[in-house]
């Protein structure tokens, strides 16, 4: 049986996905089916994750699909999870695959807090246990044949991916099995490989000598690509090289064969002698040299009858020239095979579970869009309350409608008694008093889970600096000052909105301040306010008048305005619309999101109309004043002037306008109240994500430690010395088998020879070899190879009122806690 290099699996530590997905589920969708079921897939990928890496994997298709569709799986939930270190922090740690460990440590491992990570390494298991599938097919009938074929390909293409995208996968240096360099030699190994099947097949199947040769000629190809790739890297197990050299001299030989027999048929006798010489001087050398590895007797026994037949009858008969091997016609390659694409799913029996969940980058622009849905509105209503404030300003000051109502000049006029029943039904001045001294326990509760939250993170980063200082370039993780910078911007907002809030619950506080005397006049009984209101001579010649009537109209008027505002307020406030299926739509069709655009274009559709119904309320509202203003002049000149007239007026201004400040300052401090605890949800979010990233941290620190403490015990306590000569004794000649190859390939079996001296290095090359004096490590070359290098929160919108900060908006997170 031929002997085909197959690839041992990683291994994985145990990590729990349920507990910080579902957290992050839970905080990030509402309770419900749709919750539910995002956890409950959350624990089958978890299930999922235990199958494929948390126990051993038989060599079979089935294991292979197992580790295939968790694969696919991490695939499709990476974009829909916020998986980093500062967000949803999740540490994996694999060891690295060829690293047997040593009697003071254990195997050569990593921990990163990556998905990319994760991805790279199943993927690396997913060809290493292809390579192995591959390498148990039968390959004397034509089903293992095209299955070794297939499997080898697939497990090329995978360490190829891998090639290709591990750097920008991991921010470390991966580990030596999954550099670039090594899984690039992996990739070559197994193409070259599936090649040599193909060969196999092509003989099996009787086809052309001049196909068979061309299929085993690029199989030598490959194998010399691989060997220049192999031979200048210490990671992989030492029989590899020694397989690939020999393995190259075959496919050579093989070639050589084929294309003696074309050449037979074709009557040039020396060429096929001359070919036949170097087929047979490269299993010689394979013979002498990697015996241990592979066996060429049935092809060496193959290719000298046919070269003893071929002599025979050219010096009997043709007597043909035998030209050098160097003028030989060079044979042609025909490759038939291509490392397989990775482009998920790869698992024939792959759904995704969490099918129905948006992307991240959808979940991000979504949260955007609310933010400026929700600055649209604010600015709508915003707009409309300080107008309609403005208005009950002016009005007041002119003491309307009062002074249309108090034209008998001794009695509450009628506007005047509903305001203070208004004030009253509301809860008066014991209702603001209250919502006055619970401010500073709301504000204080939210400075203290902020302050704790930053606490634990200058903590944990003072101790990784300790260890930065104390292991220096040991301590290669990335370090908490640089991984904190988004959650310590998060939190300088938080820190700034509360400095805000603070200034503008002072403005409120000043506000009632100034009105508190007349909110209390508005809480007494009819008879109290009566009282205090002072009394004039009586106007009640005013009665019916013209001036009296156009005031009254236009009052009306602006009434009828206000209560438009309301409606239209409703109306603003109730408009939706699902931007989700247009963020998904753009992102499968262009790959990403442009949210300001799509955004920007559907607010205008939706509050575009509505923003032209607000200008035009404002622009009434501004002609109708104008005309009461001019009316009042009017008004005012036919009233009686005296002094108690004017106190009186002054009064009822007072009260008109003590109400509209208890109404305006009653709505800030209840929206006041309820952004501080709205803000404390998400400060409390804030700390779980604090907490959360700095438990990660600590774990990654503690294996970090207990990694370094390994590396220092393995390292020798005193430089190397020589010993003098006297003091050493001649060693004993060696004798027994060499040990048998690791279980990196799987060798042909038959009896160990003796050991050999290590052969040196070559370049594989399809040209003739004179055997030295000194056993090389590889097949015959006249030039050798070139050195190769050595491998190497936003915080919450404000509300519509001025300079009062507004309900935080929780769907504005942009992460979630874990752990």
């Amino acid at each position: 049986m031929a002997t085909f290099i197959s690839v041992p699996l990683k291994k994985s530590s145990e990590v729990d996905l349920v507990k910080p997905l579902s957290k992050f589920v839970t905080a990030t969708y509402p309770a419900g089916e749709e919750q539910g079921e995002y956890n409950r897939a959350v624990e089958e990928l978890n299930k999922l994750r235990k199958n494929a890496l948390g126990r051993p994997l038989d060599k079979h298709e089935s294991s292979l699909e197992i580790l295939l569709r968790y694969y696919d799986q991490l695939c499709a939930v990476e974009p829909k999870f916020p998986f980093s270190e500062n967000q949803l922090c999740l540490t994996f740690t694999w060891k690295d695959a060829f690293d047997k460990g040593s009697l003071f440590g254990g195997s050569v491992k990593l921990a990163l807090a990556s998905l990319g990570y994760e991805k790279t390494c199943v993927l690396f298991n997913a060809a290493a246990l292809a390579s192995q599938i591959a390498s148990e097919q039968n390959l004397d009938n034509d089903e293992g044949l095209k299955a070794a074929a297939k499997y080898y390909q697939l497990a090329s293409g995978a360490f190829g991916h891998i090639k290709d995208t591990v750097l920008s996968a991991l921010n470390r240096e991966p580990t030596m099995d999954i550099s670039p360099e090594t899984v690039g030699t992996l990739s070559h190994i197994m193409l070259a490989q599936a090649q040599e099947v193909i060969f196999l097949k092509a003989t099996s199947d009787k086809m052309k000598d001049a196909v068979i040769a061309k299929l085993a000629n690029q199989a030598a190809d490959f194998y010399g690509d691989a060997f220049k790739q192999c031979q200048y890297k210490d990671n992989l197990p030492k029989e590899v090289l020694p397989v690939l050299a020999a393995k190259h001299c075959i496919m050579q030989a093989n070639a050589e064969l084929h294309q003696s027999i074309l050449a037979k048929q074709k009557k040039r006798f020396g060429e096929e002698i001359a070919r036949l010489q170097h087929a047979a001087e490269l299993v010689k050398t394979v013979a002498s040299r990697y015996d241990e590895y592979v066996s060429v007797k049935d092809l060496s026994d193959k290719i000298n009858r046919a070269l003893t037949a071929a002599k025979k009858d050219n010096d009997f008969i043709y007597h043909d020239r035998v030209p050098e091997v160097k003028d030989l016609e060079h044979i042609g390659k025909a490759a038939l095979v291509r490392a397989t694409a990775i482009t998920p799913p790869l698992s024939q029996k792959f759904t995704d579970l969490f099918e129905k969940m948006v992307p991240m980058a959808v979940q991000q622009s979504m949260s955007i869009y609310s933010q400026r849905k929700a600055e649209t509105i604010n600015r709508l209503v915003g707009t409309m309350r300080e107008a309609t404030n403005l208005c009950n300003g002016v009005l007041a000051s002119l003491n309307l409608p009062a002074a249309l109502e108090d034209l008998s000049g001794d009695s509450i006029p009628q506007s005047i008694a509903e305001k203070a029943r208004s004030i009253v039904q509301q809860g008066g001045l014991q209702s603001i008093e209250q919502l006055i001294r619970d401010l500073p326990e709301l504000l204080t509760r939210n400075r203290e889970i902020l302050d704790e939250s930053l606490k634990m993170l200058d903590d944990e980063e003072t101790t990784d600096n300790e260890l930065r200082t104390k292991f220096n370039q040991r301590w290669n993780r990335t370090p908490s000052g640089d991984l904190y910078k988004p959650l310590r911007a998060e939190g300088a907002n938080f820190r700034n909105i509360l400095d805000k809030a603070v200034q503008a619950d002072q403005v409120v506080k000043d506000r009632y301040n100034t009105h508190c005397d007349m909110i209390a006049l508005l809480c007494k009984s009819e008879s109290e306010l009566n009282a205090a209101i002072p009394s004039a001579n009586p106007t009640k010649t005013l009665q019916g008048s013209e001036v009296v009537n156009v005031l009254r109209s236009q009052l009306a008027q602006l009434d009828e305005i206000k209560k438009e505002r309301e409606t239209l307020e409703g109306e603003i406030k109730a408009v939706t619309f699902d931007m989700s299926i247009t963020f998904l739509t753009a992102l499968a069709q262009d790959g990403a999101i442009n949210e300001e655009q799509l955004s920007g274009s559907q607010l205008d559709q939706l509050y575009g109309a509505y923003n032209q119904r607000v200008q035009a309320s404002l622009r009434t509202q501004e002609e109708l004043l104008g005309q009461v203003q001019t009316s009042h002049q009017e008004f005012s000149s036919l009233k009686q002037s005296n002094t108690e007239a004017n106190q009186r007026e002054e009064v009822l201004k007072k009260l008109a306008s003590a109400h509209d400040s208890y109404v305006e300052i009653s709505n800030n401090l209840r929206e006041g109240t309820k952004f501080y605890n709205d803000l404390t949800e998400i400060l409390l979010k804030f700390q779980n994500k604090c907490s959360d990233i700095v438990f990660a941290r600590k774990t990654e620190r503690d294996e970090l430690l207990k990694e370094l403490q390994q590396s220092i015990a393995r390292e020798p306590s005193a430089p190397s010395f020589n010993v003098p000569a006297y003091q050493s004794t001649p060693a004993a000649p060696a004798g027994g088998p060499t040990p048998a190859p690791r279980t990196v390939f799987q060798p042909q079996a038959k009896p160990q020879p003796p050991a050999r001296p290590p052969p040196p290095s070559f370049t594989p090359q399809a040209a003739s070899m004179t055997p030295t004096s000194a056993p090389p490590t590889g097949p015959p070359s006249s030039n050798p190879p070139p050195m190769a290098p050595p491998s190497q929160a936003q915080g919450p919108p404000y509300p519509s009122y001025q300079g009062y900060p507004g309900t935080p908006h929780p769907q504005h997170e942009n992460g979630s806690a874990t752990d």
